[in-house]
């Protein structure tokens, strides 16, 4: 876990300005510990090989980002896998690249990197519940959804679909209007390896796969050091693997930086939990 905490963190040192798609695939060692990122990033290469020519020169971006789009999707058959959505594949380049199936997320990824081969500006979108991805069009600002096909969504879709996130979340009094502009802001790439890692976390805890939980929620830590959610559960998870000094520290750090947190009491007694089975243990 070490090594992978190490090069993972050596990969992002320089923030936005690392490379996205060879990062995204160090997360995959969560799950394959011995992976060669190099097949895959040939794959991307050779997806962007394919493609060039059909890019005619001047051709207006959107036009350009169709042809990557329409190879991707209509003839390699890149697809969602809206069959088994929270298969924990969905989430790794290199499963992603064989299997021709991912997220909204991954599928993102996949045409940013084979667009970032042909100098196209494609911009990840964070769009709450549903990633996108955002070309700079000749008239304006164009949305593409990756995980049906990379069709174009218009503002009454996406209005559309902030209503139903919204809803399912519980909450439907928002001004939708005015909190649009915000949801459409561009995501940087460290913004989406930890919204990738997020993804990933959720599936492992419901799986109750904590070694791999706990190597992902380690990478999210190298992403945002000091993030108080990010460390309760690692302490937690260090509680159930028995390292309880580690816990018990992880879990203290948390109290100092959230005193009034939403968990606090629920920490203090894991805390008072952590001490009583050091006594015991030692």
């Amino acid at each position: 876990m070490r090594r992978l905490r190490d090069s993972f963190a050596a990969l992002v040192a320089d923030g936005d300005r690392c490379d996205l798609g060879r990062a995204a695939l160090e997360i995959a060692r969560v799950e394959y510990p011995d992976l060669d990122p190099d097949p895959s990033l040939r794959r991307l290469d050779a997806l962007a090989r394919a493609i060039r020519p059909r890019v005619g020169p001047g051709e207006p971006p959107e036009d350009a980002v169709a042809h990557v789009t329409a190879y991707l999707f209509d003839e390699c058959g890149f697809r969602g896998n809206v069959e088994d959505y929270y298969d924990p594949r969905n989430s790794f380049l290199n499963d992603v690249l064989e299997r021709r199936m991912g997220i909204p997320i991954t599928l993102s990824l996949l045409v940013m990197e084979t667009c970032a081969r042909l100098d196209l500006a494609v911009e990840g979108v964070g769009f709450p519940g549903h990633f996108l991805v955002r070309v700079a069009g000749s008239t304006g600002p164009v949305l593409l959804d990756p995980f049906f096909g990379g069709r174009p969504i218009g503002r009454d879709e996406m209005l559309r679909r902030l209503r139903a996130f919204y809803s399912a979340a519980g909450s439907g009094g928002e001004n939708l209007q005015r909190v649009l502009p915000q949801v459409l802001q561009t995501t940087g790439p460290t913004g989406i390896l930890a919204r990738m890692l997020a993804n990933l976390l959720r599936i492992y805890l419901e799986r109750d796969d904590r070694m791999r939980a706990l190597a992902t929620v380690e990478l999210m830590l190298i992403l945002a050091p000091d993030a108080p959610e990010h460390l309760r559960v690692r302490g937690l998870l260090y509680e159930q693997l028995e390292c309880f000094d580690a816990a018990a520290a992880d879990l203290r750090r948390y109290l100092e930086l959230v005193p009034d947190g939403p968990y606090v009491g629920e920490v203090r007694e894991r805390i008072h939990h952590l001490a009583r089975a050091a006594v015991i243990l030692h």
